[in-house]
């Protein structure tokens, strides 16, 4: 039998437990007071994405970067095939002279508020960048974002890698990077030139200095 203290103390645990769950809720209904055709889960993790985001670079996980601008690639990049959600070919040769962003996407991940800044990172530089989304999945046609989305693909090393992650992520093809994407939202940043300058993990948003500066420079 309980004795009457931890009774009390039960009943004020659960109100407590309650009382946070009701406050959650409201942050979660809040936050997500503009989204449109969001699963529960979608809404809670884009509500839970600025402590997440934090905590992962607190950590160190899925934050770093790594930059090469000196070395040539052994093969264009302009020569890839790609293609667009749509089933349409789309020619690399017209974004010559931009840079590109080219970023394997997921629309129920952790890090998918990253669709935002993504969106916001191209409104802002469109005249000079170009930024390229591969879905995981195919859970919308374009989730909401007006920069080109890709055909979905697996971008894992592997015999059925898209064949741009396979020139990002072998250096006897883009010549110095291997990194592969460590999870959904690694960020690969190519020259106006076809050059791959710069590798950002999921945890470092679209928005960030890092990101800014390595565009702007």
């Amino acid at each position: 039998m309980f004795s009457i203290s931890k009774l009390s103390l039960i009943k004020k645990t659960v109100m407590v437990l309650l009382a946070l769950i009701i406050v959650f809720a409201l942050y979660v209904m809040i936050v997500n007071r503009n989204s449109k055709n969001m699963t529960t889960r979608q809404k809670i993790l884009k509500a839970v994405y600025p402590a997440m985001m934090w905590f992962t670079k607190l950590v160190g996980r899925h934050a770093t970067a790594k930059f090469n601008s000196s070395v040539n690639p052994i093969v264009s990049v302009y020569t890839i095939p790609a293609v667009l959600n749509d089933g349409k070919q789309l020619d690399l040769n017209e974004f010559k002279g931009k840079k590109i962003l080219m970023v394997n996407t997921a629309s129920d991940c952790g890090y998918t508020d990253q669709y935002e800044s993504l969106e916001k990172l191209y409104q802002q530089y469109k005249e000079t960048l170009v930024v390229l989304g591969f879905p995981a999945n195919d859970f919308k046609l374009n989730y909401g974002v007006s920069f080109p989305l890709m055909k979905k693909s697996k971008v894992v090393k592997g015999t059925d890698q898209n064949e741009l992650f396979q020139w990002l992520t072998h250096k006897n093809k883009n010549g110095w990077n291997d990194k592969a994407p460590s999870w959904n939202f690694c960020k690969y940043l190519v020259d106006e030139n076809g050059k791959l300058i710069g590798f950002f993990a999921p945890a470092i948003d679209p928005m960030s200095s890092e990101v800014l500066k390595a565009i702007n420079e």
